[in-house]
């Protein structure tokens, strides 16, 4: 029987992928934010067609139908990126352990996140599923960056870096983090940014749901700086740069944040803030991963040779 062919592909060609693989998700949920911003979210007004007859954008649709299917076309340019990562990771001369099972999850996040996208557009833009859309995306960003780092780490089991107690902080923070990003939707399903004129808002209080999530982000800048200051002490230097890098992210993110609600909320601020929502999340991530670290994964132990028998001895 023969055996398949195969196309070995090289770690740095697979850890290549799988950070284009994060960047073209992150990209995607700029442009979906484009989207909204332009007031195109029913541009194409059905799903999966764009019109009742047709499956692509018509004239009759103008700049509002260019916008909204040319957003779903990137669905498969970003599906297309996933889908070369599982493709090399098959291909790897030795299966990586853990590798599939998260290249997998991304590439079937995808076409979930264009269901969610279809259910948005279906209920005329609702903003509790647009705020759905989002986190979706959130969580496969989050499984395209753990796919990211596990591609740069050996296969052994992981050890602490720093104490348990700070671990714990860093896992706190990650939550805080996280519900900030929920609070987050809340917020943008309260405002003006609805995605069509005539698309319904979620009721909110825009100037309450905005101060809960000011409290949220002072929480978290709170949490951050005790991380960095902590890793500091306890000499964990690469946990305090992670640290400090997600401290910088959330300033210029809350930055944003505030300069968008005292001038109205223009669309490039919100579109930034989108941006600035992604990369808070994945320099969360980034200090969560910095708290621990992979050995290299030991050899096989061979079977002890019995020990030969003196020359003589008895039978």
């Amino acid at each position: 029987m023969k055996r398949s062919v195969r196309f070995p592909v090289s770690p740095t060609l697979l850890r290549r992928l799988a950070l284009a693989s994060i960047i073209a998700n992150v990209a995607i949920v700029v442009t979906g934010g484009a989207v909204r911003l332009t007031a195109s979210g029913l541009g194409c007004p059905t799903w999966p067609r764009c019109t009742d007859e047709s499956y692509t954008t018509t004239a009759e649709m103008g700049v509002h139908g260019v916008i909204e299917f040319g957003n779903r076309l990137l669905t498969f340019a970003v599906g297309i990126i996933a889908l070369a990562v599982v493709l090399a990771v098959l291909a790897q001369r030795a299966r990586r352990r853990g590798l599939l099972p998260l290249a997998v999850g991304v590439l079937f996040g995808i076409p979930a996140q264009a269901v969610l996208g279809g259910i948005t557009v279906l209920t005329n833009l609702n903003p509790w599923v647009v705020g759905l859309h989002f986190l979706a995306s959130m969580a496969v960003i989050a499984a395209a960056y753990a796919l990211w780092r596990r591609t740069g780490e050996p296969d052994g089991p992981t050890t602490p870096t720093v104490p348990a107690p700070l671990r714990t902080l860093a896992l706190l923070t990650t939550v805080v983090s996280v519900a900030v990003l929920v609070v987050g939707t809340w917020v943008t399903g309260s405002g003006p940014h609805a995605g069509d004129h005539g698309a319904a808002r979620n009721g909110l209080a825009p100037e309450t749901i905005s101060q809960v999530h000011a409290d949220g982000v002072f929480l978290l800048v709170g949490l951050s700086v005790a991380l960095l200051f902590a890793f500091r002490a306890v000499g964990a230097s690469r946990a305090a740069r992670a640290a400090g890098v997600l401290l910088a992210v959330e300033l210029a993110q809350g930055l944003i944040g505030f300069v968008q609600y005292f001038t109205n909320l223009p669309a490039v601020l919100v579109a930034a803030h989108m941006l600035g929502a992604c990369l808070v999340l994945l320099a969360t991530l980034g200090v969560l991963w910095s708290t621990r670290e992979r050995q290299p994964a030991r050899p096989p132990a061979t079977p002890a040779t019995p020990a030969a028998e003196p020359v003589g001895a008895a039978a």
